[in-house]
């Protein structure tokens, strides 16, 4: 069994209030017992790509003890994440990294498109990813990015989803290992299907975005951050677990 922590949207500005909410999800994947074998953050990690908020992200996410797999969104800049997040050289070129965690692949991919906030898998992202679930057709792989592929009847997100998805679905049929696709952006937790896979959206950390329906303004920063736990068994059923953090 292998469970996978999911963190989104973190929106680290430098103030305290972020800083905390940020902190006590952290706080909480530590006293788990025994511990999520995978932490997943799913972009907008900074909130205006600067680089002493990666700076301060790389603080608090070392703080966990483990390592923590993340990937670009739309707040994200790409050359500041590189450089002071990753310890890489600093490029504009797409951030995608793929990692071999707890007998499962994870391909952490690039949606952002510098200055924008909808989302686009850019050519070389797609051929990458091609490319990479054609190492390993036999471990399981979880395809992980900033922005949901589909509509979510929420017009807020649905406006600034990922475009161009087709491509995506068409390398996903290929490779028949992907046990699902996991995405953040909505500031809310969401489940659905894409390429015949399960879709799975990880509430944020920062605020959490109301429902159409709801006698509320769209974003509400007092509710608690979320999280999900994605659980995949010895027979490959993917079951998720939605938990807010008091």
């Amino acid at each position: 069994m292998i469970v996978v922590a999911q963190l989104s949207d973190t929106h680290l500005d430098g103030s305290d209030a972020r800083t905390e909410r940020a902190d006590r999800v952290i706080r909480y994947l530590q006293q788990l017992d025994p511990p999520a074998d995978v932490v997943l953050l799913t972009g907008d990690i900074a909130d205006h790509g600067l680089p002493e908020e990666y700076d301060a992200a790389r603080a608090l996410l070392s703080s966990y003890g483990r390592p923590v797999l993340t990937c670009p969104g739309n707040h994200d800049e790409r050359a500041a994440y590189r450089e002071r997040l990753l310890g890489a050289p600093p490029s504009t070129d797409p951030v995608n990294e793929v990692h071999d965690e707890a007998g499962a692949l994870f391909a952490m991919c690039d949606s952002s498109i510098p200055g924008e906030a909808d989302g686009y898998l850019a050519d070389e992202t797609l051929t990458w990813l091609d490319a990479t679930l054609s190492t390993a057709p036999e471990v399981p792989a979880f395809v992980c990015f900033h922005h949901p592929p589909v509509i979510l009847a929420i017009p807020y997100v649905d406006a600034i989803r990922q475009r161009g998805e087709q491509r995506l679905a068409e390398i996903i049929g290929r490779h028949p290992q992907v046990v699902a696709v996991i995405c953040g952006h909505a500031h809310a937790a969401a489940a659905s299907t894409f390429a015949g896979r399960p879709l799975l959206v990880g509430p944020g950390v920062v605020s959490t975005l109301t429902l159409p329906r709801e006698p509320r303004d769209t974003v509400d920063h007092d509710l608690p951050p979320g999280i999900a736990f994605h659980i995949l068994d010895e027979e490959r059923r993917l079951t998720t677990h939605y938990r807010v953090v008091p």
